[in-house]
């Protein structure tokens, strides 16, 4: 349940896609975030978890997995009428969890927005750190090797049960 008792947080479906693509389009015209393929977004859907508000997607945010116990936090977006009122933690909140349930300990994003995530437990890290996400998906992005965004990490403490 939302903060304000109208929204939930949900998996994402394929009806969900063309809103998705348009929200993170709308934050990567900004260059607050890289943007997303709508064919990309098809092939990830599950990866995704979306904010509903009245009907309506108003956040986004994914996690995908890249090795045995690694994943990203990516792809987080919330529209502008709902920021500051805690959108964004539930969705990191949700996908640490789901990172949680697949027992993976160590959760990265590449971020512009540090200060955000560093509030949520992340800390900084090199991005040389990360080989996998480097020669994965970041060959294929058109700022490599030369990457603005900042790497950050959250390390899981996994309990028995």
């Amino acid at each position: 349940m939302g903060i304000e008792g109208t929204g939930m947080i949900r998996n994402a479906t394929m009806a969900d896609v063309p809103h998705i693509h348009s929200l993170l389009n709308d934050f990567a015209e900004r260059g607050v975030l890289l943007g997303r393929s709508i064919s990309s977004l098809y092939d990830k859907i599950r990866d995704f978890v979306v904010y509903e508000e009245d009907g309506e997607v108003v956040g986004v945010c994914a996690l995908q997995i890249s090795w045995e116990n690694l994943a990203e936090i990516r792809s987080l977006a919330v529209v502008d009428g709902a920021q500051g009122r805690g959108i964004g933690r539930q969705l990191v909140e949700t996908c640490l969890a789901e990172a949680r349930a697949f027992k993976i300990t160590k959760i990265f994003t590449l971020t512009y927005q540090d200060a955000f995530f560093r509030r949520l437990g992340f800390y900084d890290i090199d991005k040389k750190d990360l080989p996998h996400k480097i020669w994965s998906d970041c060959l294929h992005c058109p700022k490599f090797p030369n990457c603005d965004e900042n790497a950050l990490a959250f390390d899981q403490v996994l309990t028995e049960g």
